[in-house]
C-alpha cells in the first residue's frame, strides 16, 4: 500500500518536477508555463518541497532528443537527488505518450526508489493491480490522441501537396519558406545554375563540381562541406525543374524551376 501523499510541514516530500511540449502540437498542450503553474498549485495545496523544475520545450515524446528528462535523471542519480522522494508531472502523457516508455521510465524511477505523481492522474507509483491497469489505460488512450493528431496533420499536408502547395519537409538548397510556402532564394538559385552549367557544359564529374565548389567558397543549405552525395541529390532532385514531391504526391510548380 503505497503511502499517503500529504506530510507534515515539519518533514515535507521532496520533489522535483518534469514537463514537456512538443513543437507540433502545442495548440493542443498549452505553453509549459501552465504546466509549471499547475504543478506549483499541486505541491503547495499538498506541502510538498519543490527543489526543482527540469522543462523540455519542442521535443517529442521519444527518447532521442529530450535534453531536460536527460538532466533529471542525472540529477536523482547525484547527490543532490538522495533527498528527491519524487517527481511531478501535469499529466502522464508529459512524460511520454507511448505506453512502453512510460512503463520503462516509471520503472527506471522505481529502481532509483522515487514515486512518480501526477496532478491528474491516480498514484502512478502505485504497485495496486487496478491502478497499474489504470496507468497502461491512460498510456493507450494518449497513444490513440497521438495518432489521431498525426493522422490530422498528416492528411492536411498530403491534401495541400495535392493542391500543389508545400507540405513541408526538407527545403531544397536554393528556395527558402514565405509564410508557409516555397520560392526561390536569390543567392542560392546562382549556386544551383552553376551546379547544373558545370555538369552539362564543363561536363565535370560530381567529385570535380564539389571540390570546385568547396575551393571557390560557395556555402551549402547548412554551412558545411560540399561532397560528390551533395552534389548528386541536387542534380536529381526535380524541383529544379518545376516538379515538387511530398510522400508520394507530386505536382508541378513552374514557380519554381530554376533551370
Amino acid at each position: 500500500m503505497s503511502k499517503p501523499l500529504t506530510h507534515k510541514t515539519t518533514n515535507p516530500l521532496s520533489v522535483v518536477a518534469y514537463c514537456r511540449v512538443s513543437t507540433d502540437n502545442q495548440k493542443e498542450e498549452g505553453t509549459i508555463n501552465l504546466q509549471i503553474d499547475a504543478i506549483k498549485e499541486f505541491c503547495d495545496k499538498k506541502g510538498f518541497k519543490l527543489v526543482e523544475i527540469f522543462k523540455d520545450e519542442g521535443v517529442s515524446g521519444g527518447l532521442e532528443d529530450r535534453p531536460a528528462l536527460a538532466s533529471l535523471f542525472n540529477f536523482l542519480e547525484g547527490v543532490e537527488g538522495k533527498e528527491i522522494e519524487a517527481v511531478v508531472i501535469w499529466k502522464l502523457d508529459r512524460l511520454a505518450r507511448d505506453l512502453y516508455i512510460q512503463e520503462h521510465l516509471i520503472k527506471k524511477l522505481e529502481l532509483l526508489k522515487k514515486r512518480l505523481i501526477s496532478t491528474k492522474e491516480p498514484d502512478l507509483g502505485s504497485n495496486d493491480p487496478m491502478r497499474k491497469a489504470f496507468r497502461q489505460f491512460m498510456g493507450i488512450v494518449a497513444e490513440l490522441e497521438k495518432a489521431f493528431i498525426t493522422m490530422r496533420l498528416s492528411g492536411g499536408r498530403i491534401h495541400k501537396a495535392k493542391k500543389g502547395g508545400y507540405a513541408g519537409g526538407r527545403i531544397a538548397l536554393g528556395y527558402l519558406t514565405k509564410e508557409k510556402e516555397l520560392q526561390p532564394k536569390e543567392r542560392e538559385v546562382e549556386t544551383i545554375k552553376m551546379i547544373f552549367a558545370l555538369k552539362k557544359r564543363k561536363r565535370l564529374s560530381i567529385n570535380e563540381i564539389a571540390r570546385f565548389l568547396q575551393e571557390q567558397g560557395y556555402e551549402t543549405k547548412r554551412g558545411g562541406g560540399w561532397y560528390a552525395s551533395t552534389v548528386s541529390y541536387i542534380l536529381k532532385n526535380p524541383i529544379y525543374k518545376g516538379f515538387y514531391e511530398y510522400k508520394g504526391v507530386k505536382s508541378q510548380r513552374s514557380d519554381l524551376a530554376l533551370l
